[in-house]
């Protein structure tokens, strides 16, 4: 039914609303970075600040304490560090994974399948004191904070849901051309599925690039810290600048947003599928 003009403005309003108070958090993160650490705690009434100042960023990015410079960079290549092993592994095991659940035939696959999806039931907190005592061992080090989330549950039912959708005939095509699963795979099937690709490795990332409550249990050095411990570490050092803690959070941020816009078209394409196809 076509909408009258009163109903579309009352919608449009409502919306506007809510998506104010959405960003509004958000705004008040990135302006409250340029404030003087003595205005950011103004609320409201100081929203719009009088004064700018990159002194917020100039401290972050230099130093964390008198006799360390550089900080900020090296936990920066650790956070980056470990998004991008997770991320390319998580595609690369995930991608596999799926492909052989859903593509190749061998006895117990559905049954491996529904375990598979059971998984995503299972919330990491339930299982991070097995895993913290499995791998007390080797705590303080970077591979140690990447491998427990390389394989996915929820990234192996994107892609099984994608591969489905995939007709048969291709993969048909290449094998009577000679296609071997693995070439089929990587040489066929891969190219067609840049949009749960990009889908699946911006989540992968948002996940990761945001774990906090694994290196809290794993990583007491402060050489292999991600940037979120950091985080909390710098916050908790009094007194709390809560001007830097913003700029520190802004620079947190700026990453996740890059790798979306990268990544955008294919995401929507992903997501706009996979409802689709649902």
């Amino acid at each position: 039914m076509t909408r009258t003009p009163l109903r579309r403005f009352l919608d449009y309003a409502v919306l506007g609303v809510l998506a104010f108070v959405f960003v509004l958090p958000a705004l008040y993160l990135v302006i409250g970075s340029f404030k003087p650490s003595d205005q950011v705690l103004d609320g409201l009434t100081g929203f719009l600040p009088t004064h700018l100042t990159l002194d917020n960023y100039s401290a972050v990015l230099s130093s964390f304490d008198s006799d360390a410079t550089g900080y900020f960079w090296r936990f920066m290549g650790v956070s980056v560090l470990l998004a991008t092993v997770v991320v390319l592994g998580g595609l690369i095991v995930n991608s596999m994974a799926a492909y052989g659940l859903t593509r190749l035939k061998w006895r117990g696959r559905g049954t491996v399948f529904t375990l598979v999806l059971l998984l995503m039931l299972v919330p990491f907190e339930a299982v991070a004191v097995p895993l913290f005592y499995m791998f007390n061992g080797q705590r303080n080090t970077i591979y140690i904070q990447a491998l427990p989330f390389i394989a996915n549950a929820f990234s192996v039912y994107q892609f099984a849901t994608f591969f489905r959708a995939v007709p048969p005939s291709i993969e048909e095509a290449a094998r009577i051309d000679g296609a071997g699963p693995w070439r089929t795979f990587f040489a066929v099937v891969v190219p067609m599925s840049k949009p749960v690709f990009a889908s699946v490795a911006i989540l992968t990332f948002l996940i990761q690039w945001g774990s906090f409550l694994w290196p809290v249990l794993m990583v007491s050095d402060p050489s292999v810290r991600p940037l979120p411990l950091q985080m909390s570490v710098f916050q908790g050092q009094m007194p709390v600048d809560w001007g830097q803690v913003l700029a520190f959070g802004v620079l947190l941020v700026l990453p996740v947003l890059v790798v979306f816009a990268f990544f955008q078209r294919w995401f929507v394409q992903g997501v706009a599928g996979s409802a689709v196809k649902g």
